[in-house]
């Protein structure tokens, strides 16, 4: 895989930065370490199934590199690095262009995650940047959010930031008693 760099063309900027951390298109190198990444949190994704490799480079080719050029993408992913480094990566699915409307999709590094403070930094950080691009750039009048209602780290940073919670579901995935779990959705109006 060679580590060409990408970059939205609708974008004025394909770089969003705030202290040490940055926002830049979804780089092909990253893909392998989001796809590990993905299969170490399957609990927390709506992911239903270990992703192969293949069908990770399947999806950048099919999706993602598509979206690069793209004027109303379904979806605007980034790498979220550190010097370089991919700690993490999310941005905007879903998107209904119609309605002004998107949700917002986060992951970090699995390490980084099992440190609480790192998590709600560096979440928080990602936040602020995803809402500030969306307010430059893009005009989402909405973006939401879909949580597990058992992140309750996840869903305070979340209100924190200013999303509300506006409804619970009941979603078709089972937690490891067999038991149905419940997702809250958090959205955000956008001024």
């Amino acid at each position: 895989m060679k580590n060409k760099t990408y970059e939205y063309s609708f974008l004025n900027s394909n770089k969003f930065c705030k202290e040490k951390y940055c926002l830049i298109s979804l780089r092909e190198e990253d893909i392998e370490l989001i796809r590990i990444w993905r299969n170490e949190q399957i609990p927390v994704l709506r992911q239903k199934k270990i992703i192969t490799k293949n069908e990770q480079y399947e999806y950048f080719l099919k999706t993602i590199m598509p979206s690069f050029i793209t004027k109303k993408p379904e979806c605007i992913l980034f790498s979220f690095i550190i010097d370089q480094k991919c700690i993490g990566y999310g941005g905007f699915v879903n998107i209904d262009w119609t309605n002004q409307k998107s949700e917002i999709s986060f992951l970090l590094d699995t390490n980084r995650v099992k440190k609480l403070k790192i998590y709600q930094k560096e979440f928080e950080i990602f936040l602020e940047l995803i809402i500030q691009l969306n307010k430059k750039y893009l005009k989402f009048a909405t973006i939401f959010t879909e949580t597990y209602d058992f992140r309750l780290e996840h869903i305070k940073i979340l209100e924190k930031i200013g999303f509300k919670n506006i409804k619970k579901i009941m979603t078709d995935k089972k937690d490891h008693h067999g038991n149905f779990l419940n997702s809250i959705i958090h959205e955000k109006m956008i001024n």
